[in-house]
């Protein structure tokens, strides 16, 4: 993989599995573009959890060695492929990718790109695609919530959690917003929650039930090991509950009475199989988010910045679960 001579690009080299620190930049070759590919200057690369699970060996998706990390990213056009038509060069442009977007250039399938609007930053946008796209895909085509409904978001401070934060509040919902830190509470207060209360400090269902005696009708679970049943027992009738991540590590196993008991769904979320089955209605989700922004009634959070240099510490930040919103890595 290491570029000996010819075109070459900066990128985040992972030659074995394990923490981000033992990785390193390194110049590889630069990308060539297929006939349905888009080629990307990379300005923003959006950092996730995933990343630290895929760069670990511990993610469903698994690349050959060596390869570069990276799911999401924002950039300018700078080629593209005989068969694409709907994106031009010089676009301002945000991305999707499973690997390859830590690195100056990327080539992306035209599918996975969205043109941004004049509104967005290059920064804000290569946070948009993974932690939006997954929460607007759960909460409007899984747990299909309505305006009025009430809604608990576990984690809600991190990436994922805070976009469901803002979507929740802008779809009409009453949002519970559940952080481990006052920090991180303000700040799922100050962008949508209409309440928050810390989840890891006693008995879960009782700190709920203070707040919504009734339950709530959707349940927003990026975080797993032993919050999530708990959670589901606080559900309302014909509650769900919808399956996002494990960023506690465990994963749960729940007694199947639950949902018979009480009428509910539990319903995962698989966003990327999604994507990959539905692209067009992908796009349509970002246009209606995008047009929620217009309209000021959904604000994403402006992301921290690290130089790509210090992309050890960015995922660092995001394994110890100390961000606040999105992490970005800056190469151009």
């Amino acid at each position: 993989m290491a570029c000996h001579g010819g075109d070459c690009v900066r990128a985040i080299v992972c030659r074995e599995l394990g923490p981000p620190e033992i990785h390193v930049i390194d110049e590889i070759p630069d990308p060539e573009v297929a006939p349905g590919d888009v080629l990307i200057d990379v300005h923003y690369a959006g950092v996730n959890f995933p990343d630290l699970l895929i760069m670990a060996g511990q993610y469903q998706v698994r690349p050959d060695l060596p390869f570069t990390p990276g799911a999401e990213g924002a950039g300018i056009v700078s080629a593209v492929g005989r068969d694409v038509q709907s994106i031009q060069v010089g676009s301002r442009v945000m991305f999707a990718s499973v690997v390859g977007a830590f690195s100056d250039t990327v080539a992306v399938p035209a599918a996975q790109v969205t043109v941004l609007p004049d509104g967005i930053d290059l920064a804000t946008g290569s946070v948009v695609a993974l932690a939006y796209g997954t929460s607007y895909h759960a909460l409007k085509q899984r747990a299909r919530l309505r305006s009025g409904e009430s809604m608990l978001v576990l984690g809600a401070a991190g990436g994922v959690g805070i976009a469901a934060v803002g979507l929740g509040a802008a779809m009409g919902a009453t949002v519970i917003a559940a952080a481990s830190t006052p920090a991180k509470r303000q700040f799922a207060l100050a962008n949508g929650a209409n309440t928050a209360f810390d989840y890891t400090d006693g008995d879960l269902r009782a700190q709920l039930k203070s707040v919504a005696p009734k339950g709530v009708d959707v349940v927003y679970d990026p975080v797993g090991g032993g919050y999530s049943e708990a959670a589901f027992r606080s559900l309302a009738w014909d509650g769900r509950h919808l399956v996002v991540g494990f960023t506690a590590g465990d994963i749960p196993a729940l007694p199947l009475n639950l949902p018979l008991l009480k009428g509910a769904s539990l319903v995962g979320v698989f966003w990327g199989a999604w994507v990959a089955r539905f692209p067009d209605e992908s796009q349509r989700n970002y246009r209606e988010m995008f047009d929620m922004i217009s309209r000021g009634e959904l604000t994403i959070p402006a992301p921290k910045v690290y130089p790509a240099e210090a992309f050890a510490a960015a995922l660092g930040e995001i394994g110890g679960r100390r961000v606040l919103g999105k992490v970005t890595l800056q190469f151009r």
